[in-house]
């Protein structure tokens, strides 16, 4: 019987798996695919690679909870430096996100001028700069006197920031500016989308801040894919079960059954990377089904459609664009695409003279189950995406020399979520309210973007750490 066993590969699963072994835990990790990473790994499609999901990796530096939980594990990343994290392509306005503040404001005040730009983004910067300074801040856990109790030191960031948590993100940020273009409004839309998971509207100004400081945070680009980091990182663990997907758990008095197709593993704990609203369907037990039936209704659809393009070309690109047009893509949430390059020196993601290329944009996954339109829908999107990805970087059809698109079903059949990029943290949902790491069922935990403290690197870390305290390891 092992001590931990750790259900899915993804960013919580692998560096909670990781973390327990180094601490001399008997850990067994179960991956369905042949690959580490779930969302964030990296696959091999007719001999191309191409990073899945998750392209980036921020906050790894001194003091932020990414660099602290990889310290914790033992493990050092192989990293190149990004800077600017983003560079941002709108209506032909180019704008680096460097992480120096002033340096950003300079390009920012001159493509967008506007005399509130500095008191803006120096909150902007502010709000981040504490919110992770304030490590543990909140203890996460489904006893309500445990909240409370972690109260004590969330209230310095709570009494600091406290407006900036009541008030809806669009209607400070009117009140803030007074008068201020739709054109500058999509530009701060479009980056909060991609961390929030929702536009300003539906969240409150403090997540909106959180989201627009993401890039303050060093932006690092993995070297050799996304995959090869969860690779390194469990390198030293005895147990990891790749092409072993778990088909049913089964609670006994004191341990749980895990169930594959070939054997049966026993644990005293089981750790789950799955999305809290379909961890339910993994379960014998009609008590612990009906425990999660409560969170079915989290599920917001949201989901992302891909695009993987392997080009060959002498041009050097930059790691991460995000491209910015004035009407939404069609059949997606989205005016704005996502995309990654593999770095130039990088042969392992894309051969020399060659890059390889992820673009995400966000989708509602029910707009993919009707099976009559699912093809041409997904041709028509793939299409629109490369055509821009090429009228605005500036690349030739000819030097294209494979590309493949993945949609909310794809990812479905590969890693058993449909939903992809975590729950909205949107003003009902806001971090107090999130599911916490731990459940009523004794031994039986959660990790990952559904749960504390959501989705990215920044978020999936928190909720490791959190899980960590809340287990006394």
């Amino acid at each position: 019987m092992v001590e931990y066993a750790v259900v899915g590969s993804g960013i919580g699963g692998s560096s909670m798996a990781a973390y327990l072994d180094a601490k001399g835990h008997e850990t067994v990790l179960f991956e369905k695919e042949p690959y580490l990473g779930g969302c964030s790994s990296t696959f091999m499609h007719k001999g191309f690679f191409y990073n899945t999901g998750a392209t980036t990796l921020a906050g790894y530096q001194e003091g932020h909870i990414v660099k602290t939980m990889f310290d914790a594990i033992g493990f050092t990343p192989e990293l190149v430096y990004s800077d600017p994290g983003i560079i941002i392509i709108q209506n032909g306005k180019t704008t680096p996100r460097y992480r120096d503040l002033e340096k950003f404001l300079e390009v920012l005040e001159e493509n967008y001028p506007h005399k509130k730009h500095r008191e803006f983004w120096t909150l902007v910067y502010d709000i981040g700069t504490h919110f992770y300074e304030m490590q543990g801040h909140y203890y996460s856990s489904t006893s309500k006197w445990k909240k409370i109790l972690s109260l004590t030191s969330y209230l310095p960031l709570l009494l600091k920031f406290q407006r900036y948590l009541r008030v809806n993100a669009y209607d400070f940020i009117h009140s803030f500016y007074g008068e201020v273009s739709e054109e500058y409004l999509q530009f701060l839309d479009s980056q909060i989308l991609i961390v929030a998971q929702a536009g300003t509207k539906k969240i409150n100004f403090f997540t909106a801040a959180l989201s627009l400081g993401y890039t303050f945070n060093e932006t690092h680009y993995v070297k050799g894919g996304m995959s090869k980091l969860f690779d390194s990182m469990t390198e030293t663990m005895k147990h990891v079960k790749r092409k072993t997907a778990i088909v049913d758990i089964e609670q006994k008095e004191d341990h749980f059954l895990l169930h594959t197709k070939r054997d049966t593993i026993e644990a005293k704990n089981v750790i789950l990377n799955s999305t809290v609203y379909q961890s339910g369907q993994l379960f014998k037990d009609k008590k612990i089904k009906n425990y999660y039936k409560k969170y079915e209704s989290l599920n917001n659809y949201q989901s992302s459609f891909m695009l993987y393009m392997t080009i060959k070309s002498d041009k050097k690109f930059h790691h991460h664009y995000q491209l910015i047009q004035d009407q939404m893509y069609p059949h997606t949430l989205s005016h704005a695409l996502f995309v990654s390059f593999s770095d130039q020196n990088d042969d392992t993601l894309a051969k020399e003279g060659h890059y390889s290329i992820t673009a995400s944009i966000h989708t509602d996954l029910r707009w993919w189950e009707d099976t009559t339109a699912y093809t041409s829908q997904k041709n028509e999107l793939e299409s629109i995406l490369i055509k821009s990805v090429c009228d605005i970087l500036d690349i030739k059809k000819e030097e294209i020399v494979h590309h493949m698109a993945a949609t909310p079903k794809t990812f479905d059949h590969y890693i058993n979520r449909s939903q992809l990029g975590g729950n909205a943290i949107t003003m009902k949902n806001f971090l107090p309210r999130l599911p916490g790491n731990d459940t009523p069922i004794k031994g039986l935990y959660h990790v990952g973007d559904t749960v504390y403290a959501a989705q990215g690197w920044p978020g999936v870390m928190l909720g490791v750490d959190n899980l960590r305290k809340l287990l006394h390891v």
